[in-house]
């Protein structure tokens, strides 16, 4: 299983994002993912992690996709991966409605269809091919040239089972948040992998982002965090997957305890059939991440 830090791209200085990259080289994690949360660019985050960083992937988790057209996305995305030597993953998602209309004032319309129309105009654009494609949700015509660059592998943020079919069948994996290991074994596996093998694609990767703190005291940092993302356990998406796990709150989904307990609950997700865990780390992060990159294998 490869062990990531999901970096903050945000919320700290510029020169701290490049800090965190070389505190997940410096613990031996295998990469570093930022997330497009109102301050830096996830996209140049990551790539200016993979230039001063050159050892390990970096990557986006995620940019919303609709303020972003694919011919705008797809140039940004061959733009970070020449800056980051080929080491560059795209990790995308349709987002949420407070931030999708509330925020940008765009309809948060039919996200499946648009996600799946997205990935059919950005895999091309990505390749360096011509783009011509109508669909229901978006329209994009014309080319990316970018020499030298190679298509960086595409994730999607997917939960729901329409979502994760999206998934498997135009994209590299998945990233997840909120997911437990066994609702990674019982739901997202086996529904993105059989999306995957439907469509003739190779085994897609599944990375699960944890939260997680080495602490002796799980319970006030559970507390804690339920106050900090008491706003996204509200989500409707998230509401639906902690429904489904029998949940009330992201919190509950929060890995905690001391050294040992952090390692077994983590190792959980391998089992359930993770590829890759994107840890978030609650405290003192090299703490955290060395626990975590003893897993790795």
């Amino acid at each position: 299983m490869r062990i990531g830090l999901f970096g903050l791209a945000g919320a700290a200085p510029l020169d701290e994002v490049v800090a965190q990259a070389r505190l997940a080289r410096d613990t031996g994690l295998d990469s570093v993912f930022f997330g497009q949360i109102g301050s830096w660019d996830a996209l140049m985050a990551a790539a200016l992690a993979g230039r001063e960083v050159p050892t390990i992937e970096v990557g986006t988790a995620i940019v919303p996709t609709y303020p972003r057209h694919p011919l705008a996305l797809a140039s940004q995305a061959l733009t970070a991966q020449a800056m980051a030597g080929g080491r560059f993953t795209l990790g995308v998602g349709p987002s949420h409605p407070p931030n999708i209309e509330g925020a940008h004032g765009i309809p948060y319309d039919r996200p499946a269809r648009h996600v799946r129309e997205y990935l059919s105009a950005l895999r091309p654009l990505l390749r360096g091919e011509d783009a011509d494609f109508r669909g229901e949700t978006l329209t994009a015509a014309g080319t990316v040239d970018a020499p030298g660059a190679t298509a960086p592998p595409v994730i999607v943020s997917a939960l729901g089972p329409v979502m994760l079919r999206v998934a498997g069948e135009l994209a590299d994996g998945t990233v997840t948040t909120w997911t437990g290991p066994e609702m990674i074994a019982d739901h997202v596996v086996p529904a993105i992998t059989k999306a995957a093998e439907d469509a003739g694609r190779p085994a897609p990767r599944v990375l699960a982002g944890v939260v997680t703190a080495v602490t002796a005291d799980p319970d006030s940092v559970r507390r804690e965090l339920a106050r900090t993302y008491a706003a996204a356990s509200d989500l409707p998406a998230y509401r639906a997957v902690l429904g489904r796990q029998g949940l009330s709150g992201v919190h509950e989904t929060v890995i905690a305890g001391n050294e040992e307990t952090v390692a077994r609950e983590l190792r959980r997700f391998a089992d359930a059939g993770a590829t890759d865990l994107l840890i978030s780390p609650h405290g003192e992060a090299r703490r955290v991440l060395e626990v975590a990159a003893s897993l790795r294998g």
